[in-house]
């Protein structure tokens, strides 16, 4: 068992398991409400929209967790008066303000020579390096997260199936997309650390599509986004310890294997399960 325990007898692993953690829970939070409302593409959006605020931040020498916020607040604000405006479709708005914000993000990165190392970390995480400091931002991120979520729970649900149920219980369906949009900005934001932009969209949908294949209820869905993303920490930290692997990009990409797994043995279920 001492190759199992090892890993996380080690400092830097230690933090970075509790940050795995910590954003899993987020993650789960926020992702649940994208895969059940199709918002995937929107999310995929704000991941990489944080480019341009984490470049500037960082050539400014200003907190790269301001820089991601305020560049992905301004394209969630931009997509919300796309959408009312009623010219465009949804996804062409998300389109146009992502490619826009990436561009904008690569442009900055370019007017800087020494900025192209670190680049690479923000794009793909740097779990190893999370300080104490780091940790605390993702534990008021991860309270927030569950504030909202049960807060916002049944105007939510409502905005899930039918936002005209939702304006008919008097649940503003309005202020539950602005909430649900703040919700999975806090996560997009919170977790490029950890994984990066390229790769948050890892941790923000394949928990939670892996959890609802088997989930009767949204509950019992969230909570299982949440272990599912927990037990991808884990076990990224531990093939990326043993194999040598990037740590970010490899919990990435167990949570992706677990919804592919999920999803095979739901077809298998499927299959047997007598008429």
């Amino acid at each position: 068992m001492e190759w199992l325990i090892a890993p996380f007898e080690v400092g830097f692993v230690q933090r970075a398991l509790w940050g795995g953690v910590l954003v899993s829970v987020v993650c789960a939070l926020a992702g649940t409400w994208v895969v059940l409302r199709g918002m995937a593409f929107l999310g995929d959006a704000l991941s990489h929209g944080m480019l341009p605020g984490v470049a500037l931040a960082s050539l400014l020498g200003a907190n790269p967790f301001v820089g991601a916020a305020l560049s992905t607040g301004v394209l969630a604000a931009g997509v919300t008066v796309l959408g009312r405006s009623g010219r465009l479709s949804h996804d062409t708005g998300i389109g146009l303000l992502f490619v826009a914000m990436l561009s904008a993000g690569v442009i900055i990165v370019s007017r800087s020579e020494s900025f192209a190392v670190d680049v690479t970390g923000f794009l793909f995480g740097d779990v190893l390096a999370i300080r104490d400091a780091d940790l605390g931002v993702l534990a008021v991120a991860a309270l927030v997260a569950i504030v909202v979520s049960v807060l916002g729970y049944r105007a939510f649900v409502a905005l899930t199936l039918d936002a005209r149920i939702a304006h008919t219980l008097g649940l503003q369906p309005g202020r539950a997309h602005a909430a649900l949009l703040a919700l999975i900005t806090l996560a997009t934001v919170s977790s490029f650390h950890v994984v990066g932009t390229l790769l948050v969209f890892g941790l923000l949908v394949a928990p939670p599509a892996a959890a609802l294949a088997w989930a009767r209820r949204i509950p019992a869905a969230l909570i299982g986004a949440t272990l599912l993303g927990c037990t991808a920490t884990v076990l990224g930290l531990l093939v990326s310890w043993h194999a040598g692997t990037a740590a970010g990009a490899t919990i990435a990409a167990v949570a992706v294997t677990q919804y592919f797994v999920s999803s095979a043995l739901a077809r298998l279920r499927d299959r047997v399960r007598p008429c």
